[in-house]
């Protein structure tokens, strides 16, 4: 049976389905900060209002928020007044037709793993998961961000995992889960060869993935 639930996140993700709005939702997820429509109209080449239009649209569908701030560098008129800016929205879509429940499945394995104590055989098993999918990679933005991680440069020799695959068993489970995470992101680098000049490091912060990447020629 198909719950209401379901239905709202079909409708979220159907909103996708206009080839400009899912740029604009690209560009706003692929920024270090919240995005004006300014930003939006200049990537996709298209009028700020249109800009907007999709912007909004991708707002009311519970894909993106809004916030309000100065931006710094702007002149002439409306120049003080407060910008309306974009970011992804923090709730989850899924949509599974006939609907599965992996998602349960998935917290009552976390849990499971949690009270048996068995956090050392997930790691394994998870660093292991990385050297296999790695594959070729000569950079490590690239391999990162085809595992869903979001990476961004944050400074010289560091970088930030704006996104975690497993952002709502994190929350719940935040040792097993962040653990794992390391433990698979370690795997990634030495899958692809890269572990020689980079380091994953467990560095909790609200809003991001649990782990951060150091350059290990920046801490030679």
């Amino acid at each position: 049976m198909t719950t209401s639930e379901d239905l709202d996140d079909l409708d979220a993700l159907t909103s996708l389905a206009d080839r400009v709005r899912r740029q604009a939702y690209r560009v706003v997820a692929g920024g270090t900060g919240p995005v004006g429509r300014d930003e939006v109209a200049e990537a996709l080449g298209v009028g700020r209002t249109l800009a907007a239009f999709h912007l909004d649209k991708l707002v009311a569908a519970g894909l993106l928020e809004t916030s309000y701030a100065r931006r710094s560098g702007k002149t002439g008129p409306g120049a003080g007044r407060p910008a309306k800016l974009y970011r992804v929205a923090a709730a989850e879509h899924t949509v599974s037709v006939p609907p599965r429940a992996y998602r349960t499945a998935a917290e009552l394995l976390a849990e499971a793993l949690e009270e048996a104590g068995a956090e050392n055989v997930l790691n394994t098993v998870a660093r292991r998961h990385g050297r296999r999918v790695a594959g070729a990679a000569d950079d490590v933005v690239e391999l990162l961000t085809g595992q869903g991680y979001a990476p961004a440069a944050d400074g010289p020799g560091r970088i930030e995992l704006r996104n975690c695959p497993f952002h709502r068993l994190a929350e719940h489970f935040p040792p097993v889960i962040c653990g794992m995470n390391l433990a698979m992101v370690d795997g990634l680098l030495a899958g692809a060869g890269l572990d020689g000049d980079w380091e994953a490091r467990m560095d909790a912060a609200p809003g991001r993935c649990c782990v951060s990447l150091a350059s290990k020629k920046q801490t030679d």
